[in-house]
């Protein structure tokens, strides 16, 4: 099964920003799906749109409130404009359409269809489709109505771009689900409607009472033993309230413990009111409690495979002090930069919780380091530019090594004793490919130069890993103005494994 990132890897040029903003919709629309009671697609164009191209389905998710419409997989399906006639009027014009679908491709029975162009920015950048059954049947009480009038806020901030925002992606990490409990806020913060399950979760916490008409964020107040703890939560849903973006809030009274997260409801840019999802996890985080050792463990793992990194390097660092031969010295010298570049990797990982590194701060904590170590004593100013990103921590290191290796190389061979000069690194990443340029304003590539038959240790050491690890290419060019540019391509998605 091809993953999001691939298949926009595959179908689409789009630029990085725009394949994060469709991660986070995608991390998050079973929450739609649920109050839509619909199944969602979510579109992209294999091609400029007006000429005709098919669009391609991405993504896939099923309601777990009703019955799915749509039975078989779609995901890599390509659809025509006749087949498709509201999602690419959505694509072209970036308005939401809906209406019964002529084809109904994927299902045995009559659908509506309501296509929602996903607006990142100015551009909309790709379609979700909320499909439902024409014929059925369907006795809405509060519950329903309260669910779907939700759902058309939603769509319309989706639709306008301010949903989901950047700062959300935390608030969908175990994050509680519309039939878990449902409050709707209306804009003074008093409850207008909640669901069975959040008045039951309410009534663990110690309240007496019903919760339609109070004032939500003072009766979560009152219920918290911890004032500190209370006044936060309090603060929280007033701040969504307000139209500041929501988070998971977790809120422990009366031994229990329950899962708040505040949705900020803003559609055609009007604030109107907010919702929450409430989650009851008491017995969730007592089995949690347990797993906790255990990803204790796997970082104190990364932290003492660091600090015996960096006692190697210690140890070879005064060994070249103490070394008279200079072949030797820079040869160790060499080893300490390499093996503190795969000790800050270790670091970061000791410090994360999903074994991913984040790659912008491990070079900015490598870009003193080799300065400080360069065998040339010259004074070059090193900086970087655009975004590297996250990586997987597998295909980290290796990455790590190479940018290093190729600072390193420019430091020492572009620029003569004593020569003031710039290393710059600049990264772009899209849907496809992490691009980066090391640029260098220094005297250039010798006569003659060829990176295959080069014997220097540290471009052996860059071609090995850049095929062998990353699946990536790499090649020193003369730059437009001077100086040399290393280019390095590393694909993303499936051409380069879990990034």
């Amino acid at each position: 099964m091809s993953t999001l990132s691939e298949l926009l890897a595959d179908h689409t040029d789009l630029p990085g920003a725009a394949v994060d903003h469709l991660q986070r919709l995608v991390g998050d629309w079973q929450m739609l799906a649920d109050l839509s009671f619909a199944d969602l697609l979510l579109w992209v164009g294999s091609g400029p749109v007006g000429e005709g191209n098919p669009v391609v389905c991405v993504a896939q998710c099923r309601p777990t409130t009703s019955p799915t419409v749509i039975v078989p997989d779609m995901v890599g399906t390509l659809a025509s404009h006749s087949e498709h006639p509201q999602v690419i009027k959505a694509l072209i014009d970036g308005d939401i359409v809906g209406g019964p679908s002529p084809a109904n491709l994927g299902a045995e029975i009559p659908l509506v269809r309501n296509a929602i162009p996903v607006r990142c920015g100015d551009d909309v950048i790709a379609v979700l489709s909320r499909d439902t059954e024409a014929e059925r049947v369907r006795v809405k009480g509060t519950l329903e109505h309260a669910y779907m009038a939700c759902a058309d806020d939603l769509c319309q901030m989706i639709c306008d771009g301010s949903f989901p925002m950047p700062e959300d992606r935390a608030a969908t990490h175990s994050s509680p689900r519309p039939g878990d409990g449902f409050i709707r806020l209306d804009t003074d913060g008093r409850v207008v409607y909640a669901s069975p399950n959040a008045q039951s979760a309410y009534h663990r916490m110690g309240l007496t009472s019903d919760l339609a008409g109070q004032d939500l964020a003072e009766t979560t107040r009152s219920l918290m033993t911890d004032p500190f703890d209370a006044q936060e939560v309090a603060a929280d849903i007033r701040e969504a309230l307000a139209g500041r973006s929501g988070r998971r809030m977790e809120v422990d009274a009366h031994g229990a413990t329950v899962l708040l997260r505040t949705l900020v409801l803003r559609p055609h840019g009007k604030l109107d009111g907010a919702a929450i999802l409430v989650r009851d996890v008491t017995e969730v985080k007592r089995r949690d409690r347990a797993l906790l050792s255990k990803d204790a463990t796997i970082r104190e793992i990364h932290h003492r495979v660091k600090n015996n990194l960096q006692t190697v390097a210690a140890l070879l660092r005064l060994q070249a002090r103490r070394t008279e031969n200079e072949e030797a010295r820079v040869a160790l010298t060499e080893s300490v930069r390499r093996v503190s570049s795969i000790a800050v990797v270790h670091e970061m990982l000791s410090l994360s919780v999903d074994e991913e590194v984040d790659l912008d701060s491990v070079v900015d904590a490598l870009v003193p380091m080799m300065a400080d170590i360069a065998v040339v004593n010259t004074p070059v100013k090193i900086r970087r530019e655009g975004s590297l990103g996250v990586f997987s921590a597998e295909r980290a290191t290796p990455l790590v090594m190479v940018l290093t290796e190729l600072v390193q190389n420019a430091i020492e061979h572009a620029f003569n004793p004593g020569e003031d000069g710039t290393v710059t690194m600049k990264a772009q990443r899209s849907a496809r490919w992490l691009d980066v340029v090391i640029h260098d304003d220094g005297r250039g590539l010798p006569s003659g130069f060829s990176l295959e038959q080069s014997d220097r240790l540290g471009l052996q050491i860059v071609r090995t890993l850049v095929n062998a690890e990353l699946n990536g290419s790499v090649g020193l060019h003369p730059g437009e103005d001077g100086g040399t540019d290393a280019i390095l391509r590393v694909p993303l998605g499936r051409r380069g494994g879990r990034a």
